[in-house]
Formats: structure tokens, C-alpha cells, sequence
């Protein structure tokens, strides 16, 4: 089979290697479909602390070709599934506490273990996510970046009727947006860029502010801000961008006893005043990872399939990875999901 290996800086090697053999517990899935996110861009940049070389791929979706039988699972050859690629311990502290997504030796597909970017994977049973009914296979590869969505609107612990902020309207903003808004959330959105603003109304968002201007928000966004919240600012702030200008913004913005998950990651450096947060009372949160959430943003999506597919903007066959990559670093190629099409996808279509 063929597998794209990341072997240095900017170089990919196409390899031919033996299918994996089937293994106790364990599922052999051909993979239709992976998605590229920020962190396969910062790995392929050799900018990520993982050691390459590596197989790539932590965001994908195939269908099973090989299942143990004493697996004592309900999934069968030909079911079609999304995975979770995270690999925890189960013994740390956190783990122990419930919180595997923070595990202390977490591990993850595509990232600091070969992933998807090959034509057959070998999953454990238990990491396999059966796709709802009616739901495309294009769109699955969207589950595993909906969760990492999910998982930060629910550390924000949201409250019907209330007033959000999502700073960030890429695919995990615009995603939170989306679960926001399912939840009775009414949401105000930010970002530098007009067309992404415009994703972010249609994703359900109330009104959108255009970052970038110092101050931030203008006037005009001030006011809108104000108008829109029944408080002083929103009650709930999302940041989705892992700038440090961003968190700034959303210490500076939020209301008075507001929660702000912090969910975009960067090693970028924050300035706050030490007064900020006590005299509002703030809570912040990290967000990392998912709670197995994966099923549960599938069946949101799979109720939005058009919403869906206006985040997928680029595909590419296996071949052409490297194309893809380079579309990815290029910032003005409005680059939303990129979709990795794999050869089984293509015999499927």
C-alpha cells in the first residue's frame, strides 16, 4: 500500500509498504478521506515537537475492511467510521480524574505516531465512531476538529439566552459558533477577515465585528457590542486564534464574572494587567483536545451537511500532498479545511 511519510522540513516521501495483518482488538480501516489542520502544517514545517520521519493524518474518516470477531464489537467489514486518534495512558492523574484528553503521556495519530495519510490503518475497535445515518463520508473527516469545537463550548459551560463572543472565525470558531447557536447561545463573532465574518453569519452568528483595529472594537463595534449583551460585554468568550493580541481582547471585553475558554494554542506571549482578571472575577479556561465528542459533533454537522461543506475549500488526491501543504502556508489562499482525497476514495466515488 502507499503511504505519504513526512521524512525532514518540507519533504514528503511516497512509500510503498506491506497492509498491515489483523491483531487482537484491533480493526483494519481504509481510509477515504483525511483533513489537514494548523498542526500538520507546523509537523510538515518541521515546527512541531514530534520526530519525523512520520506518517501525518489525525482527522479522517475510511471504512473497515478487517475486524477481529472477539473484538465483541457491533461495528462490521463495509461500516463507515470516523476515528478518535488520541492515545492516553489511563493511569495518570488526569486520566484517573476523567480528564484523558489531558493526559500526561497523551499520545495522537498524525501528530507523534503514524496516522492516516496511508491506504490501511490498523485502530483499535474502541477508537471507531459509526457515521449517523445519511451522513457523507467527505464531511465525517469534519468529526475529530468538531470535537476539539465542542470540547471548548462546553468548558464554557453555555447558558441559553445568553451572550457569546467568538474571537476567530476559522474552522474550530466557526464550528463553535455552530454549537453555540444549537444550544440557544446568542452569538457576536470576530475576525480580521470580511469573508470569514460572513461564514460566521451563516454559521448563526447575530452580528460580526472586524478585528484589527486599535482600539478593538471600533465605535461602531463598541456599540454593537454593548446592544448585543445584556451585560457590560458577552458572558462567554471563545478564543479560537492563539494570539496574544486576541486573549487580550478577550479579557479586555468580557463581562464582569464571564467565562473565557481559551481554546486557540500558540507559544505567542500575553500582556495583562495583574488587576484585570480579580476585578472582574473571570473564570478562564484551557481547552485541549476532546472528551470523546466525536459522536456528538457528527450528529451536529450531519444536520448542517451545506454549512458542512462551506468549511471544506481545498481537495487534493494523496499525490498531490505536498501541493496541498503549500496551499495551506500560503496566507492568501483562503484556506478553510483542506481535504486529502485517498485512492480508496477515489474507487469509491
Amino acid at each position: 500500500m502507499l503511504s505519504a511519510h513526512t521524512v525532514s522540513r518540507r519533504t514528503i516521501e511516497f512509500r510503498d509498504s506491506p497492509a498491515p495483518e489483523q491483531s487482537p482488538g484491533h480493526a483494519l480501516v481504509k481510509v477515504h478521506h483525511v483533513a489537514l489542520c494548523g498542526t500538520d502544517l507546523h509537523i510538515w514545517d518541521d515546527d512541531y515537537p514530534t520526530d519525523l520521519p512520520l506518517v501525518q493524518g489525525h482527522e479522517f474518516v475510511g471504512t473497515i475492511e478487517a475486524i477481529d470477531p472477539e473484538a465483541g464489537s457491533a461495528l462490521r467489514v463495509g461500516t463507515a467510521v470516523a476515528v478518535s486518534p488520541m492515545v492516553y495512558c489511563g493511569d495518570c492523574g488526569p486520566c484517573r480524574a476523567g480528564r484523558y484528553n489531558v493526559c500526561e503521556s497523551i499520545s495522537c495519530l498524525g501528530c507523534y505516531e503514524d496516522g492516516a495519510l496511508t491506504e490501511i490503518i490498523s485502530l483499535p475497535v474502541d477508537k471507531l465512531v459509526p457515521l449517523p445515518e445519511g451522513m457523507p463520508l467527505r464531511l465525517a473527516a469534519l468529526g475529530e476538529p468538531g470535537s476539539i469545537a465542542m470540547q471548548a463550548v462546553n468548558r464554557g459551560t453555555p447558558v441559553a439566552g445568553e451572550t457569546a463572543l467568538v474571537l476567530g472565525c476559522g474552522p474550530i470558531g466557526l464550528l463553535s459558533i455552530l454549537f453555540l447557536v444549537e444550544r440557544g447561545v446568542r452569538v457576536l463573532a470576530a475576525d480580521l477577515d470580511e469573508s470569514r465574518l460572513e461564514l460566521a453569519r451563516a454559521f448563526g452568528a447575530v452580528a460580526t465585528l472586524q478585528a484589527g483595529t486599535n482600539p478593538f472594537p471600533d465605535r461602531r463595534g463598541q456599540a454593537l457590542l454593548e446592544e448585543s449583551c445584556q451585560m457590560s460585554g458577552p458572558s462567554l468568550v471563545i478564543e479560537a486564534t492563539g494570539a496574544a493580541a486576541s486573549f487580550e481582547n478577550a479579557v479586555r471585553l468580557a463581562a464582569p464574572t464571564a467565562r473565557i475558554v481559551q481554546v486557540g494554542i500558540s507559544v505567542a506571549t500575553a500582556s495583562l494587567s495583574m488587576r484585570d482578571i480579580p476585578f472582574k472575577e473571570l473564570d478562564i479556561r484551557g481547552s485541549r483536545n476532546s472528551l470523546n465528542l466525536i459522536p456528538e459533533a457528527l450528529d451536529v454537522l450531519n444536520r448542517h451537511h451545506e454549512l458542512a461543506y462551506r468549511l471544506i475549500t481545498h481537495s487534493f488526491g494523496l499525490n498531490q500532498l505536498p501541493q496541498a501543504f503549500e496551499t495551506m502556508a500560503d496566507r492568501t489562499a483562503q484556506v478553510g479545511k483542506i481535504l486529502i482525497d485517498m485512492p480508496a476514495s477515489v474507487v469509491a466515488d
